[in-house]
């Protein structure tokens, strides 16, 4: 499939942590002796998880960063992961995915292209994983997607042709309503784009009950590609997760039951 994410802003720690712990810790307690191969998204974390027992300097384990997160992550302890947030734009996928990712709203925040305001004329579609296999449908799903785009099109024209555009106020909902009658026949193949921003714990949790979900293709593809994705930003964050492949060759997401050693 041909989706692609691309990250638009990642999780960022500020420098000068040191001074701040000044303010509010006893002198004993006011270093942090840090991982030097720990990311920005992994440190946040893990300062936000020390901040919640002051484990710095006389108190603090000799644990590693990452030894640090498998033990908040084995302990249910994964509200500190919400600090850590990406957003992302996500390509190349159809409003039939689109329509089952936006019902993930705990810590996910959404914008996606609008049919309201957006030509189709000469929108592109997502084929279906699995209908290759029988060159019928193939024939039979094509004629429907140019079936269904050229009545797309002939309303559009018919309804612009029409309308009455010298009233500028009015021109704007107008053309609203013209491409939200003529999206009416548009099927759920049609290709999308989404901007989605996420913290680390919500997608722990869109990966684990969406990621292996055998008869969706399109779901295992994308968050194959978000795990890909992100998890260079933050390994010890998902460590516990890896990808397979299917006889078919698409990924499925497979959470291990106990992360890290």
């Amino acid at each position: 499939m041909p989706v692609k994410v691309y990250i638009l802003a990642r999780p960022q720690f500020a420098e000068g942590h040191q001074a701040f712990l000044r303010d509010f810790l006893p002198e004993k307690d006011r270093n942090w002796s840090e991982s030097d191969s720990a990311t920005p998204a992994e440190r946040l974390v893990e300062f936000a998880g020390r901040i919640c027992y002051m484990s710095f300097g006389a108190r603090q384990s000799p644990a590693t960063n990452a030894e640090y997160i498998q033990k908040l992550i084995r302990n249910q302890h994964e509200s500190v992961l919400e600090h850590a947030v990406w957003s992302l734009l996500i390509s190349g996928v159809s409003r039939a995915f689109t329509h089952q990712l936006v019902r993930h709203r705990v810590g996910f925040s959404f914008s996606q292209l609008s049919q309201q305001y957006h030509d189709e004329s000469n929108a592109k579609f997502i084929k279906p994983s699995g209908i290759e296999q029988t060159p019928e449908l193939v024939s039979l799903w094509e004629q429907a997607i140019r079936n269904s785009q050229a009545t797309y099109r002939e309303i559009l024209g018919a309804l612009e042709a029409s309308a009455d555009h010298t009233h500028s106020k009015r021109r704007r909902e107008l053309t609203r309503m013209i491409r939200s009658i003529a999206r009416s026949v548009l099927p759920n193949a049609m290709e999308t784009v989404i901007v989605a921003t996420v913290n680390a714990r919500a997608l722990r949790h869109f990966l684990r009950v969406r990621g292996n979900i055998i008869g969706d293709a399109e779901m295992r593809c994308v968050s194959a590609a978000l795990l890909e994705t992100i998890r260079p930003d933050g390994p010890a964050l998902f460590s516990d997760f890896r990808i397979e492949h299917l006889p078919d060759g698409l990924p499925l997401v497979i959470q291990e039951s106990t992360p890290g050693p």
